[in-house]
């Protein structure tokens, strides 16, 4: 019997109540709306389902992919042989747990995140409200823009690792820039995390959020489908601006194009495939390394 077919088995007899697909298109997953199919993706709903099948999957000796929002993911047009555990929809809820603390779950976007403390009256997350991942990426990654991060507002995390469940404080996560110590350990899944904020007033947080909502409006290209800053920032250099530099703004193979409104972001303009996205980041990474000496590093994360 196959991985799946024995996983289908125990899904049916031990978790009866789990959204649970077949054969689901990770185009339809990803903010690129690009990837073949997944064997199996799985949308839990609470923690408990996310340990229950967890353990199945160690049984079986299967190594799931965890996603939030996928945005900041370049799928495989061949699909995914494994389990794709969905956080988002499902796995999504927020509650203030303290004076100026909220509590929320990994699969929460980070936009409804900032909007929900902006009700509380509470600043520090107006950078994360345009961001449009989900907090457990976002914690994974240490995303952050314009002179935040989350690394700024994070107090402990708790995480399910094959030995069990653990709470690691902000000091643990050993955050930097585009890095968090799940960098190096992919087999953790963030359930939940506390975020400590300050009391602020809500005329002044939300006109913060509008102003940067704006900036990203006017620089990014938002009206195209792309998995965000396609390369981390080189020391002391700008991806965007050597990019665009070397003359490959609009430059294209296939539906994949280095967007004309920010050179730092591939987009897809229409039919684009993982083999078009990922030949296009392997010309401008020999280009800029050729012009300048500088290699760029995918921000992106690549998964085949």
């Amino acid at each position: 019997m196959a991985w799946f077919e024995t996983l289908d088995k125990k899904v049916a007899d031990y978790l009866p109540d789990l959204k649970y697909a077949a054969d689901e298109p990770m185009a339809k997953h990803t903010s690129f709306r690009i990837g073949g199919a997944a064997k199996r993706m799985a949308f839990p709903q609470t923690a408990e389902q996310i340990v229950i099948l967890s353990g199945f999957l160690q049984e079986l000796g299967v190594e799931p992919l965890v996603i939030g929002n996928g945005t900041n993911l370049i799928v495989s047009d061949e699909g995914l042989d494994t389990v794709v555990i969905n956080m988002a929809g499902e796995f999504a809820s927020t509650e203030k747990s303290g004076e100026a603390e909220l509590t929320a779950t990994a699969g929460i976007s980070l936009a409804r995140l900032a909007l929900f403390a902006w009700q509380e009256g509470l600043t520090g997350l107006e950078f994360a409200h345009g961001i449009p991942g989900s907090l457990g990426g976002a914690i994974c990654m240490n995303a952050g823009a314009y002179g935040g991060e989350m690394k700024d507002v994070l107090r402990e995390v708790t995480v399910l690792y094959p030995d069990g469940i653990r709470t690691l404080s902000a000091q643990e996560l050993d955050l930097s820039y585009r890095h968090s110590v799940f960098s190096d350990h992919p087999e953790a899944i963030v359930l939940r995390a506390k975020i400590a904020l300050q009391h602020g007033e809500k005329d002044a947080i939300k006109a913060r959020m509008d102003e940067l909502m704006e900036k990203r409006r006017a620089s990014q290209p938002l009206e195209l489908p792309s998995a965000g800053s396609t390369f981390k920032r080189p020391t002391g250099y700008y991806a965007g601006p050597l990019i665009e530099g070397c003359g490959l703004k609009g430059c294209r193979i296939g539906g994949a194009e280095v967007s004309t409104k920010h050179a730092g972001f591939v987009v897809n303009v229409g039919g684009a495939t993982c083999s078009d996205v990922l030949a296009l980041i392997e010309k401008v990474q020999k280009t800029v390394y050729d012009a300048h000496g500088v290699m760029l590093e995918p921000e992106v994360k690549i998964v085949r």
